[in-house]
């Protein structure tokens, strides 16, 4: 790993070289929102390219995931990116929501179509006077607003309702063709099936960025049973690190940066230069993990310049 960190400074990835983007989702209480901006305080720093706020089931979040957004907005320097979803909502209603965005002073929002309001698992039905799919609502988006830059999801190991890869594939296309200018992966954490996902992507023509979704593993039985829904396998070899940790908190913590680290310094060697991280409103891990890809908040790389001028 080390020789790997030292390959990625001599090459200038870090600060300057990558970019990074952070998932967060809208607090129910008030002790979750102390914990979200504590999170958001701690990582905003790194200047990241920009954060995301997740959108419920049936838009349970719509009006906590508005209120997160306009904050970020408000209060910080970061560029938010709202979640929308066709799930629950009619056409009017999620126009709605998107015109709503756009006068905050909103300019990217994450595309999706959402999981059934029973679940991931359950049947999608789409809304008798909604958008049927992703690439309906992307549409939509870009036509009401074109200013406003779509990102869409991903799926390195398909979509569990895919029933094969042309399914998966003609899907992406479909959301890149009506206007989505970037594509965001589910989680994964094995490389080799990202790299084949792109390859298979580069054959359909499709030439958007595919970003790595990167969740570090707070708690590795949650993280499993989640997995597990949405289609993303995790390796025996994985599993393993985290063997014998569940009561053992601090341990597991260290592990989980490890392995995180592990996993995106590999992609890094992959040439993969981007990584939206899944932070679960928790900033540590994800703040050790950009501190290994040799990312510094402003601040100290601006004072570090000024010693060195100083110095010489």
């Amino acid at each position: 790993m080390r020789e790997t960190i030292d390959r990625a400074s001599r090459n200038g990835v870090g600060a300057s070289g990558l970019k990074v983007s952070f998932e967060f989702f809208p607090p129910k209480t008030e002790a979750m929102e102390q914990t979200l901006w504590t999170s958001i305080e701690r990582l905003a720093p790194l200047a990241p390219d920009f954060v995301s706020v997740t959108y419920g089931a049936g838009g349970s979040t719509r009006e906590r995931t508005h209120a997160t957004v306009s904050r970020i907005l408000a209060e910080t320097a970061l560029k938010p990116a709202a979640h929308l979803t066709c799930v629950g909502a009619s056409k009017a209603e999620i126009d709605a929501v998107v015109d709503g965005y756009a006068e905050t002073g909103v300019r990217h929002i994450v595309g999706l179509r959402g999981d059934p309001v029973e679940g991931i698992g359950a049947v999608y039905r789409p809304h008798p006077e909604g958008y049927a799919q992703a690439s309906d609502l992307v549409t939509a988006i870009r036509s009401r607003h074109p200013e406003i830059e779509v990102s869409v999801s991903a799926y390195a190991e398909r979509h569990p309702e895919s029933r094969d890869w042309q399914t998966e594939i003609d899907n992406l296309k479909r959301k890149v063709d009506a206007g989505a200018t970037r594509a965001i992966t589910q989680f994964f954490f094995d490389n080799d099936l990202y790299s084949a996902f792109l390859d298979r992507v580069a054959a359909a023509g499709i030439a958007i960025p595919i970003v790595p979704g990167i969740v570090p593993v707070i708690n590795f039985t949650q993280t499993a049973k989640f997995a597990e829904k949405a289609g993303a396998s995790i390796p025996p070899w994985f599993a393993a690190r985290f063997e014998g940790l569940d009561d053992d908190a601090s341990t597991r913590q260290l592990v989980a940066a490890a392995v995180c680290a592990e996993q995106v310094l590999d992609l890094v060697d992959r040439g993969v230069n981007e990584f939206h991280f899944y932070t679960m409103n928790r900033a540590d891990l994800v703040y050790a993990i950009c501190h290994l890809l040799g990312m510094r908040p402003a601040k100290a790389e601006t004072e570090a310049r000024s010693v060195g001028e100083n110095v010489a």
